[in-house]
């Protein structure tokens, strides 16, 4: 498995927002936060100037291909963020834990409500990567 690669700030708001989220108890969300909080722990953490374009992100639009459909494109956000209507993928989704850090080109296999499934990063778009 490849490892991930976080910006410095979205590290740290990202660990908050996991352990936030612990109480909940739907069964395929656990899983995938703690596959996140285990993907952190070996992340590669780099300063907000040295980070690469096609690496997913807050706020980054991801064209994704999955075994089943035409392409789709989501842009990731914080959970308050989220709009499914409008493809704004909160951070906590399944889909959205599974795509975080990765870059163009990787392929991921996650566990879904529907079972496993592959997931192919097609394109990454910055339009306004974290400001803080």
């Amino acid at each position: 498995m490849k490892e991930i690669i976080i910006e410095k700030r979205e590290y740290e708001m990202l660990r908050q927002i996991i352990s936030n989220a612990g109480h909940n108890v739907d069964k395929t969300y656990k899983a995938s936060i703690e596959k996140l909080a285990n993907e952190l722990k070996s992340a590669t953490i780099i300063a907000k100037e040295s980070m690469p374009e096609e690496i997913v992100r807050f706020n980054s639009i991801v064209t994704v291909q999955m075994p089943f459909g035409d392409p789709k494109s989501f842009q990731i956000v914080t959970p308050e963020k989220s709009d499914i209507s409008k493809n704004k993928l909160s951070i906590l989704a399944p889909m959205g834990l599974a795509l975080f850090g990765y870059a163009v080109s990787d392929e991921i296999m996650w566990q879904f409500p529907s079972g496993m499934n592959a997931i192919k990063i097609l394109n990454v778009e910055q339009p306004d990567a974290l400001q803080k």
